[in-house]
């Protein structure tokens, strides 16, 4: 894990960042340093977040409402949480008080720009509702946390099939077949629902109305997922058609891997059940690293199944390895201490 953060943050440093500091590719790769820096004893990992806040005036992007872009708020509420600045928070805090007074109401057909307004794509609830239910938990006001239930259960009801029990991209994937006539479902994107799941429930009490509603589809994901496992270890591109996409895919896989975890570690997970699965994704992930710390075998930006090799990397994969990894200490530790 440190081989790998330590790398994502030179390469930063030293060649620039592909895209602005607040974009969602970047949004994700700061909870994975978070979850890093929680564990690094090194405060350096929290400054280079600091850093990155203070070089942002600490405002989210520039379409306020498209999810994507408060992806960054997840990390604003988390330091907020320990540095208690309240300058943290406040950007996002006045567009989430703009979200809670919209109704809402717009069917999520893809058209007209419905993702600058609606959770319209799956990717969507990695995005957005973990920053809000930690807006609430920082806040103390429900409000925001009750938002993102609402609008978690609206596409959930578009998007999830009940049937497969995982989560079209979009509306475009609707009808949409792969080579051996199955259902499109794309690895990283159930990745970004089932780990969106993860931080959602992390900050949610457990008193929360809504909370086993949440668990139960956990649950059922859960299920579907580990048996979609390929026998590299990995989740492949296309999680019904992984024959055409035969290379692993380290971003898809390490979410799963981290949300697995989780499940087992907050013992809503069976460990004899899912923990040889856990066991084998991490092997797969831990290979996928070059020797110098650059995670391979991350699909590039996309929002379906597509091919991908070893040098490809990406941000947003570390951000989903260094998840993992965290998740796969604390299982190894709660082993050792069993």
């Amino acid at each position: 894990m440190k081989k790998v953060a330590d790398w994502q943050w030179n390469e930063l440093e030293t060649n620039g960042w592909k895209n602005p500091k607040t974009d969602w590719t970047n949004g994700v790769m700061y909870t994975g340093m978070m979850a890093w820096a929680k564990i690094a004893s090194n405060n350096t990992y929290y400054d280079k977040l600091l850093d990155v806040g203070k070089s942002l005036d600490w405002k989210i992007g520039p379409n306020r409402s498209f999810a994507d872009d408060y992806c960054i708020a997840q990390t604003y509420t988390q330091l907020y949480g320990i540095y208690k600045n309240p300058i943290y928070i406040a950007d996002f805090k006045n567009m989430a008080d703009s979200l809670v007074s919209v109704p809402h109401t717009e069917p999520l057909l893809w058209v007209n720009k419905i993702h600058l307004r609606e959770w319209a794509w799956c990717d969507a609830l990695y995005m957005a509702p973990a920053a809000l239910v930690n807006l609430s938990k920082v806040s103390h006001d429900k409000k925001y946390m009750d938002t993102a239930s609402k609008l978690w259960w609206k596409t959930s009801q578009y998007l999830y099939d009940q049937d497969e029990h995982l989560f079209f991209r979009d509306s475009r994937y609707f009808t949409q077949k792969e080579k051996n006539g199955k259902k499109v479902f794309w690895s990283r994107g159930n990745g970004w629902a089932m780990a969106g799941l993860v931080n959602l429930l992390s900050n949610m009490p457990q008193n929360y109305p809504n909370r086993n509603k949440f668990i139960a589809q956990f649950k059922q994901m859960a299920e579907k997922i580990a048996a979609l496992q390929q026998s590299d270890g990995t989740w492949h591109a296309s999680l019904l058609d992984p024959d055409s996409y035969p290379s692993k895919e380290t971003s898809g896989t390490g979410l799963f891997c981290y949300a697995l975890a989780w499940g087992v570690n907050q013992q809503i997970l069976s460990c004899n059940k899912y923990c040889p699965v856990i066991n084998k994704a991490w092997e797969a992930l831990a290979s996928s690293v070059h020797p110098d710390g650059k995670l391979g075998f991350v699909q590039p930006i996309g929002a379906s199944p597509d091919k991908v090799s070893f040098d490809n990397t990406e941000v947003y994969g570390v951000g989903a390895f260094l998840l993992a990894g965290s998740q796969i200490l604390i299982l190894e530790k709660n082993r050792a201490q069993q």
